[in-house]
């Protein structure tokens, strides 16, 4: 392996001076290479950096690979699913069918939109509205390990499946077309009208909407705090541990490291 020989600017310039072969030659250009206002790096004191584009494959977060690669995402869904399930058959006993229900949220929860973070990422571009809309109007997005199995368990045994997303009112359709195409018949679909705060649309959901009858609502499951009744980052952050007896019970959380309202937090 050849070694390598680090020169200062002003030791580079001496040996330009009287001219070192070749490797000396490319030094020189660079060395006397000058800025976009006309004055060299030596002038200012400082080297200019070297920028080299970045592979695709280091665009990536680790966040998003997690998400789309990971034996741990898989089992972490399946468990939380397996756990939902279990706690189906004990808060479901003994109740009529069509008077109860679950309430599931869409995105990381159902349905996986990972591949559409990717795809952001490896333009090294962000979440925006319109790039949203058109990943949703491909009806590409899959059904996440263990979603189709449970809410086919809810509906065999009597229950109603709602679906409580904060996908927009102009997206609802495809969203529908989306879950169908992946084998999954929600009951009601209830996507964002005025507010995110998804509230109100649970208690439409307990009153009856779109023709259900009114539903005792025994679950929620949700990858946000904030898909879960009158919960929200803030208080939830500080809050007693008490505060969170009904997680595991009726309440099951998912993992997402990709996004969430938890992005806005102060860090400690």
């Amino acid at each position: 392996m050849p070694h390598l020989v680090f020169l200062t600017t002003r030791a580079a310039q001496r040996l330009c001076a009287v001219g070192v072969g070749a490797f000396a030659l490319i030094s020189c250009a660079t060395t006397s290479h000058t800025s976009s206002t006309g004055m060299g790096a030596g002038a200012t004191g400082a080297e200019p950096a070297a920028t080299m584009p970045r592979p695709a494959s280091a665009r990536i977060g680790n966040d998003i690979r997690w998400f789309r690669s990971s034996a741990e995402q898989r089992a972490a869904f399946l468990q939380a699913y397996r756990v939902a399930g279990e706690r189906l058959v004990a808060l479901s006993e003994g109740r009529s069918r069509g008077t109860w229900g679950v309430i599931l949220d869409a995105d990381e929860t159902v349905l996986d939109n990972s591949r559409y973070q990717q795809e952001r990422a490896l333009v090294d571009s962000g979440y925006t509205e319109a790039s949203w809309s058109r990943w949703v109007a491909r009806r590409e997005a899959t059904a996440l390990p263990g979603s189709l199995t449970f809410i086919r368990d809810v509906q065999t045994r009597g229950g109603r499946v709602a679906i409580v997303t904060n996908r927009t009112a102009a997206e609802c359709d495809d969203t529908r077309a989306n879950l169908r195409a992946e084998g999954i018949e929600a009951d009601v679909v209830l996507c964002k009208a005025e507010t995110s705060d998804k509230n109100p649309r649970f208690a439409q959901v307990a009153a009856g909407v779109n023709g259900l009858l009114p539903l005792e609502v025994i679950m929620w499951i949700g990858d946000n705090i904030q898909d879960f009744p009158g919960m929200t980052q803030a208080p939830m952050r500080t809050a007693p541990d008490s505060a969170y007896t009904d997680f595991g019970r009726r309440f099951v959380l998912l993992p997402n490291p990709m996004y969430g309202s938890w992005e806005r937090n102060p860090l400690p």
